[in-house]
Parts: C-alpha cells; sequence; structure tokens
C-alpha cells in the first residue's frame, strides 16, 4: 500500500460504542461507568468518551482534575469523576466545573460532591475505615486488587465493603468493580462499575476480549520500507542478535520503541501482507526487523495490532499487560497518522 504513514494508528469508535453496549446491557440493572483515563488508555479521552456514553455509559471517570477540565467542556451535565485524590490547589477548579471527587485520606473538599474511598486490600489510595457519610458524600467506593488474578481474596475485599457501607445502601451509589470483576463477578457490580480496559475491546486477564463479544477499538499498520536478504552469518540490528543460520529474508517496518513498539517485543508475530512473521533482532527506537519466508515486496502493508494480531498476545512476549501497551502507542505530529472512524 504505497503511501501509507510510516505509522498509522485508527481508532474504532464504533467499537467502542459496541463494548459499552454489551458491557451495559450485561449488568442487570447497574450503571456502567467509563474510565477514559490516560487519554482514553491511548485511545483518545474525548473520543472515547462520547463513543461510550453513546453506548450506554452513564459517568466518566479520569485519574486527575486536569483529564476531567477538558472533558467538562466538550460534555456537560455528564457526571465525571476523578478517581486520584485531587491536590488542595485543585478544589476551586474543581468545583467550577462541577467535577466529583475522591476521599481518601483526612483531607475532605470544600464545596464539592465526593465519593469517600474504602481500602478493603489495594493497599494504596484508601480510607482504613469508612467514617460516617457528611453532607457533599453521594458515593462510596473501593477498588480491587486482584479480581483478574485471585478472586477469592476479590471477594474478601467486596465483603468488607458491604460490610461498611449496607448500612448506606441506597443512599449513596457504591461502586467497586472494574472490568475484570463485572465480567465475571456479577456479586460485584452493586450501583455501579468502572469499566477501562473492556471498554476498547482488551482482555483485563490478557487472552481474548472475543469471548465476553468484545471488540478491540485499535489498529496499528504500517508497511515493509526495505527487504533484505541475508548471508548466512550476517545479521540484522543493533548488538547482531539476529545472526542468520542460513539465507534469510527480513522486511524492515518504520517503526520502533518512539513509537510505541517496545525493545522487548522482540520475538513476537505481526503480519506481512496476510501472514504471520516474527520479529527478530533488537527493535530500536525507530525500526523493527521481521523474519519472512522469502522475498516480499517493499510497501506489502504490516498489521502491527489488528488482523487478529493483539495487544493481548504482545503483552505475553513483553511479560506485561495490555494496559501498558495500549498506553504507550504514540502518534506525535510528522512521525505518525492517528486515524478516527466509527
Amino acid at each position: 500500500m504505497p503511501g501509507m504513514p510510516r505509522s498509522l494508528v485508527t481508532i474504532d469508535l464504533a467499537a467502542i460504542r459496541h463494548n459499552a453496549r454489551v458491557l451495559a446491557d450485561g449488568l442487570e440493572g447497574a450503571e456502567l461507568w467509563a474510565v477514559v483515563k490516560a487519554d482514553g488508555y491511548g485511545h483518545g479521552a474525548a473520543d472515547a468518551a462520547r463513543a461510550a456514553l453513546e453506548g450506554g455509559a452513564t459517568a466518566l471517570c479520569v485519574a486527575t482534575v486536569g483529564e476531567a477540565l477538558p472533558l467538562r467542556e466538550a460534555f456537560a451535565g455528564v457526571r465525571i469523576l476523578v478517581l486520584c485524590p485531587a491536590d488542595p490547589g485543585d478544589d476551586a477548579r474543581a468545583r467550577e466545573a462541577s467535577l466529583e471527587l475522591v476521599v481518601a485520606g483526612e483531607r475532605v473538599p470544600e464545596g464539592v460532591q465526593v465519593h469517600l474511598k474504602l481500602d478493603t486490600g489495594m493497599g494504596r489510595w484508601g480510607l482504613a475505615e469508612l467514617p460516617a457519610p457528611g453532607r457533599d458524600v453521594v458515593g462510596l467506593m473501593s477498588h480491587f486488587a486482584t479480581s483478574d488474578t485471585d478472586q477469592p481474596f476479590a471477594r474478601q475485599q467486596l465483603e468488607r465493603f458491604l460490610r461498611a457501607t449496607d448500612p448506606y445502601a441506597g443512599r449513596y451509589v457504591r461502586h467497586v468493580a472494574n472490568s475484570a470483576a463485572a465480567l465475571t463477578m456479577p456479586e460485584t457490580r452493586l450501583d455501579a462499575v468502572r469499566c477501562g480496559i473492556a471498554l476498547y475491546g482488551i482482555d483485563p486477564f490478557g487472552e481474548d476480549a472475543g469471548r465476553f463479544g468484545l471488540r478491540p477499538a485499535l489498529r496499528w499498520e504500517s508497511e515493509l520500507a526495505q527487504v533484505r536478504r541475508l548471508a548466512p552469518g550476517a545479521s540484522t540490528g543493533y548488538g547482531r542478535r539476529f545472526v542468520a543460520l542460513e539465507e534469510t529474508w527480513v522486511g524492515v517496518v518504520p517503526v520502533g520503541y518512539a513509537d510505541g513498539f517496545r525493545r522487548d517485543l522482540t520475538g513476537t508475530e505481526i503480519l506481512v501482507g496476510g501472514l504471520r512473521a516474527p520479529v527478530v533482532g533488537i527493535v530500536s527506537m525507530d525500526t523493527l526487523a521481521v523474519r519472512l519466508p522469502g522475498p516480499v515486496e517493499v510497501g506489502t502493508p504490516v498489521a502491527l495490532v489488528g488482523d487478529g494480531i493483539t495487544l493481548e498476545a504482545h503483552a505475553v512476549v513483553a511479560e506485561t499487560i495490555g494496559y501498558e501497551l495500549a498506553c504507550g502507542i504514540r502518534t506525535p505530529p510528522g512521525r505518525a497518522t492517528r486515524r478516527i472512524v466509527g
């Protein structure tokens, strides 16, 4: 596909809309709150928020007041919750923008609707004990540490949360479930769930989001910029980490770790002309190399993510999680193109 940008990231809003609808339809009356922090997990916060709301979400969640303010301009009247404790200097901005803040310590913002966060086992932000809710309290919340890895412990967290909050059931919105819990632990859904990763069609368990009826929203493409024949003993890339044992054809793709294709993704598979091919050698700042079955034309399309190549599979190779890979994909002007469809 001559003329393709060196790195093309496509965000499918129809997929986010679909995923929100699937999630909302499965909540048995609980509200879906869309987590769009970190620029919508790399998908674009405002675009992801709009698609999620159109798909059935009723509120937006972000990490900071700074993330929330542009969304308030775009979505007047929509509930926006700031999940991380705000600095005192942000109180006035939060008040003016009608944001809702989380209280996880002694400081309670003045004149702002707040959610009291109980630490039930995450060991991070959160109150050790739940105080009697004050006049500005509108929600009670906690956060699971292991809903994707150790659900018995998550159920212990839920039990503690319910013991502390049952006296206030019906008076305040109670929310504790993340994507993993919302999908597989119905008892955690309560009044609302906060879904992030599932909204983007990425499996919180690192497997296949399609088993939940979810569709990946991100596609990442490039093309072969060069094709080389390596003689036995020849190498490609820094450090000669890949040395040909026999005549080997390799393709050079103009994407590297500066674009978010990490160095520890050597060994993962991508698609070249629709066929799976392994990444070989060291991923450099601007390029990666892929082993080819034979000579292939320069300009052959490459799918880094999409058409069955998933962030979950890449994450296994990199020994990380799909969240981190999605958040790390970059599209700076002059280097990559970002396209919104759907």
